[in-house]
């Protein structure tokens, strides 16, 4: 792509985010899952990956310029809002860095590898800050939550569309191999916000849209084939039926169909997927193999068990700030990797973060009396705890295609009560005091 008209549309981008930082969101939500690459560096940074830009990098950070302008401009617009998060984010981000700076003064972190990581941690929480200090009013909300919607939409119809091929599904632009537990990741979450929505509900229109997109998210969830996502979905069922204020039957009756009648779900399931679930317990010969007494778990199951134990060790050594951002070998289980590369600090402020978005969506979902904003709350929830078990298998907390979403809506989650406070008394919508 020309680089003279590439700058020519950031400047264009730039100027209309400046003017209206509202249709630059607009532009983020929808290249957070649609966005290609755009390039690629030939080198690998580290774990054997590539540099990849994606167009949504370039937008994100041609947005985040135009914010920061327009709020050195405007001293009123303020730079960041004092929200629930703010601590354990600035801590998460301190720790990170800490670590990563660490890692490479004794080693332990080369190249290019941890900063561009680091940097990529960073990216999820200026999504954070930048919809929460824009959102104005309820309305406004609900408009950037029926584009992340309609994203969703798109994703699934692409993702079901490459069912026939034979191949794991996986988001678009991925690349050749593609990312199936990326996609599976994001769809657990969709689906929670959209579940939580339509228990809530009371207009039957909201509730038959949500049931619609979800039985659209459910077909390419299945053919992800991801194994994580899959053990997901019960715990998100679980956490809607808890915390749910209406219908909790049902959803206690779907959560008991799922994990007490594995023969209905064999004559239910697609084949592919009742495949790959029983492979879990199908090792291979010459391949190293995990064992609970007689169940022998497949390569790829005892890969994560192996690695989890071999950070458990590598810990021991570095047990307070931990070797750095990619410092250690690659490992797909997100609790074993931040605890070998931040430590146990790194650890308990990451567990911290999780808690603490975990207890403010509950707070918004108890203090929100609109029965879709108390849903989209109860969503949020659900689909936080699915995520902290999808992490059990993969990376999911630093895999950029489920972390924008996830900070997007935790921005429109924890601004909600105070934009309702301020419609009803009619007073400024902001509520939370700014910090410079």
């Amino acid at each position: 792509m020309d680089f003279a008209f590439v700058l020519l549309i950031a400047f264009a981008v730039f100027l209309v985010v400046f003017v209206r930082t509202e249709l630059g969101l607009y532009l983020v939500i929808f290249s957070m899952l649609l966005s290609p690459e755009i390039g690629a560096g030939s080198g690998g940074l580290a774990e054997g990956r590539q540099v990849v830009i994606r167009t949504e990098d370039l937008v994100l950070l041609v947005v985040a310029f135009s914010w920061l302008a327009k709020t050195a401009v405007n001293k009123e617009l303020g730079l960041a809002l004092k929200t629930p998060l703010n601590r354990p984010i600035l801590w998460y981000v301190a720790v990170t860095t800490i670590a990563t700076l660490v890692g490479y003064a004794t080693g332990t972190v080369q190249g290019l590898g941890g900063f561009f990581y680091v940097l990529k941690y960073t990216e999820y929480f200026v999504v954070y800050y930048m919809v929460a200090n824009n959102l104005s009013n309820r309305s406004q909300a609900w408009r950037f939550v029926g584009a992340a919607f309609l994203t969703a939409a798109i994703v699934s119809v692409i993702g079901a569309a490459q069912i026939p091929s034979g191949q794991r599904v996986s988001a678009p632009f991925e690349g050749t191999e593609g990312e199936p537990n990326t996609l599976g990741g994001y769809l657990v979450f969709m689906m929670a916000l959209a579940g939580g929505i339509a228990l809530e509900t009371q207009r039957l229109r909201v509730r038959l849209t949500c049931l619609a997109l979800l039985a659209l998210m459910v077909v390419p969830l299945a053919y992800t084939l991801s194994r994580a996502s899959f053990l997901s979905v019960p715990f998100v069922l679980a956490a809607l039926g808890v915390f749910s204020s209406r219908r909790r039957v049902v959803v206690g009756a779907l959560l008991l169909l799922l994990v007490s009648a594995p023969l209905i779900g064999v004559a239910l399931l697609p084949k592919a997927v009742v495949n790959r679930i029983l492979y879990t317990f199908e090792p291979e010969a010459g391949q190293a193999t995990v064992r609970f007494g007689k169940v022998a778990l497949d390569p790829s199951t005892s890969a994560r068990f192996i690695s989890a134990q071999q950070a458990l060790v590598a810990w021991t050594r570095q047990p307070v700030l931990g070797y750095g951002v990619t410092g250690a070998r690659f490992m797909d289980v997100q609790y074993a990797r931040t605890l070998v590369e931040t430590g146990i600090v790194g650890l308990a402020v990451f567990l911290w973060l999780a808690w603490s978005a975990l207890k403010s969506s509950l707070a918004s979902f108890r203090a929100l009396r609109d029965p879709e904003e108390r849903g989209l709350a109860l969503g949020f929830l659900a689909g936080t705890v699915g995520l902290l078990v999808h992490a059990v298998g993969a990376n999911t907390f630093i895999i950029v295609r489920i972390m924008e979403p996830f900070w997007f809506f935790a921005a429109v989650v924890v601004s909600l009560p105070a934009l309702a406070a301020a419609q009803e008394s009619a007073t400024p919508a902001r509520q939370f005091r700014r910090i410079a």
